[in-house]
């Protein structure tokens, strides 16, 4: 089973956001608030760390999809992901040109996890909207709100998948 879970905002945030309501972290961003572009010390949302681990000890394939378009800003992803112990798996940009639901597209997950976008204009950013409605049905999407987190979801990937 594979699983494209968003990073910015569904499983990781900017250091400051720590210890503030969804609702200022959500304010935090729009401003910005300072440490939201300092990639390198983003902190996971919640419980990220265990919940991905969980579902990957289950066997899930954990595919993250990123915001950033440059290496150099991937990189401090890969190294936020190493220095927090997630579990490993592909970090998926957009390169040349491509959209989020290129890459979705392209990988076809069994389930989409990604955060309702509030912060930068809802659905019209979010991945599932766009995606080619053929493909769509293929997938399990599971949209949560911004800096909420995925602690909520459940911990058993069958039971995720049926969601």
């Amino acid at each position: 089973m594979k699983i494209l879970i968003f990073l910015h905002g569904t499983t990781i945030m900017h250091r400051n956001a720590a210890g503030k309501t969804r609702k200022e972290r959500v304010q935090q961003s729009v401003e910005p608030e300072e440490s939201v572009l300092d990639y390198e010390s983003y902190i996971p949302v919640g419980d990220a760390v265990e919940k991905t681990n969980n579902w990957k000890r289950q066997g899930a394939e954990i595919i993250y999809l990123s915001s950033h378009e440059l290496e150099t800003d991937i990189e401090k992803d890969k190294s936020v992901l190493r220095k927090y112990n997630f579990p490993e798996g592909e970090v998926l940009f957009r390169k040349d040109g491509e959209s989020y639901k290129d890459i979705a597209e392209k990988i076809i997950p069994d389930i989409l996890i990604e955060d309702d976008c509030e912060s930068i204009g809802g659905e019209k950013e979010m991945t599932i909207t766009f995606i080619k409605p053929e493909i769509k049905q293929r997938i399990r999407s599971i949209i949560v709100k911004e800096f909420q987190g995925i602690d909520h979801l459940p911990d058993d990937i069958n039971s995720l998948r049926a969601q």
